[in-house]
This record gives C-alpha cells, sequence and structure tokens, in this order.
C-alpha cells in the first residue's frame, strides 16, 4: 500500500514586493494608530514576513505615507494624518444642524412617549366590561344590599352623623393601637418560642394552660384577615373620601 502526504490546509500566502506594500499600508491606515513592526507583522498573520514589514514600514515612512515616531530603542510607525480626509467648514456646521434637528425629533419623541405611557396607564386602571359586571352583580347582591342597609341604620334611628374630624381622630387611634398590638404580639411569639423551643408541645400547651396565656380568638382572626386590615381596602380611609 502506498504512502501519500495530505496537503497542509489553511497556508497563508506570503506576499511581496508591492502586494506587501499595499497590504501593510492599508492595514496601518485603516486602524490609524500607531504599529510598531512586531505588532504590524502578528496581526497581519504572517501574510509579510517581519523583516520584510521592517523594511515596507521605512520605505513608507520615507515616502510619506507613514509618520516615524522613534521612542528610547522603540520604533512605531502611523498613519500620516495629513492625508487623511477632513471634513470642510461646511460639512461639520450641516453635520450639527442635522445632530440639533434629531435631538428635537428625540425630545419631541419622548414627549409623545410619556404621553402614550400615560394614556396606558389609564386604560389598564379603566374596569373592563367584565369588570364593570361584577361589580353590578356584586353590588345588587342581597349580601351587598344588607351591609349597606345596615350601615344606614343608625341614620335612619335618628344617630348623630360622624364628623369628618371624629373619623380621622377615629382612623388614627385604630391605626396607632393596631401597630402597639402587632408590636407587642411579635415580641410575644419571639420569646414565647425561645422559652418553649427545648419543651415537646404537649408541654409547651400545659405550660400555657398554666399561666393563663390567651391566645387570639376566632374573632381577632376574622378581623385581622377582613377587609379592615387591608392597606389598600381601608374602609375608614374611603369613608373619608
Amino acid at each position: 500500500m502506498s504512502s501519500s502526504k495530505g496537503k497542509p490546509e489553511g497556508k497563508i500566502v506570503i506576499l511581496k514586493g508591492q502586494e506587501a506594500e499595499n497590504a501593510v499600508l492599508d492595514y496601518v491606515k485603516r486602524m490609524n494608530r500607531p504599529y510598531g513592526v512586531v505588532d504590524v507583522a502578528a496581526n497581519l498573520k504572517g501574510a509579510v514576513p517581519k523583516t520584510a514589514v521592517q523594511k515596507v514600514l521605512v520605505a513608507l515612512a520615507e515616502k510619506g505615507e507613514l509618520i516615524q515616531k522613534v521612542y528610547g530603542k522603540t520604533t512605531f510607525f502611523v498613519y500620516n494624518q495629513a492625508k487623511t480626509d477632513c471634513l470642510s467648514n461646511e460639512s461639520i456646521d450641516q453635520l450639527k444642524k442635522e445632530l440639533s434637528e434629531i435631538d428635537d425629533q428625540n425630545q419631541a419623541s419622548s414627549s409623545e412617549l410619556k404621553s402614550y405611557s400615560t394614556e396606558l396607564a389609564r386604560i389598564k386602571a379603566t374596569p373592563t366590561d367584565c369588570e364593570l359586571d361584577s361589580q353590578i352583580e356584586a353590588t345588587k347582591s342581597r349580601r351587598k344590599i344588607s351591609q349597606v342597609t345596615g350601615a344606614l341604620q343608625p341614620l335612619r334611628s335618628g344617630a348623630p352623623p360622624i364628623t369628618a374630624e371624629e373619623l380621622e381622630c377615629i382612623y388614627a387611634d385604630w391605626t396607632k393601637w393596631r401597630a402597639e398590638w402587632i408590636r407587642r404580639r411579635k415580641v410575644f411569639i419571639t420569646f414565647w418560642q425561645l422559652a418553649t423551643d427545648t419543651l415537646p408541645p404537649q408541654d409547651a400547651k400545659i405550660l400555657e394552660e398554666d399561666l393563663g396565656i390567651e391566645k387570639d380568638t376566632p374573632e381577632h382572626v376574622s378581623l385581622e384577615q377582613g377587609s379592615l386590615c387591608q392597606p389598600q381596602r381601608n374602609l375608614l380611609k374611603r369613608k373619608r373620601l
């Protein structure tokens, strides 16, 4: 069986003469920053050998295509900035004018977007037809009518209505003492857990009875879970509006 050597894949084509000079000049011009010989040779991926790069860079500098700068023992080459295309004053003024117009358009678009966002928020906050139907049905329900009738009964019996100042005072007292109750309950629960942490549940129950500790009654639990204790549906606050 005869053996054959495979052809190397991705072989780099070595550039010479004018092609090498064009490649080096195109790269330095395109990047438009100072480079040394080693950097240019490495960035060209070996298409132009290092020794050739040195000669090409010096030759381009002599032709005025590149500027050669020496810092200590290191030499850098950069594209001659005098050969770069510069905008005229008229072109710069035109660009500034276009930039100003674009800024005005952006401000107008931002204002329009803000207006649309406000309108969208208003639409989202508006009840849908289905939600309105549900609210109407809930209002017509016997339970709702009974609640409203019960609230009106004291007024029908001749009881004086509560003034806005009295209602504000009641609401302030309710907020103050409920917050105090929540704080004290939290303190008790914390210390009670520390005290009974090592006790079996049955012993903890006996200790609770011996100390005469009274927990929340079903009425308390129902009150805490009711609408009166929900901040977003505070009934006292709604009555003031």
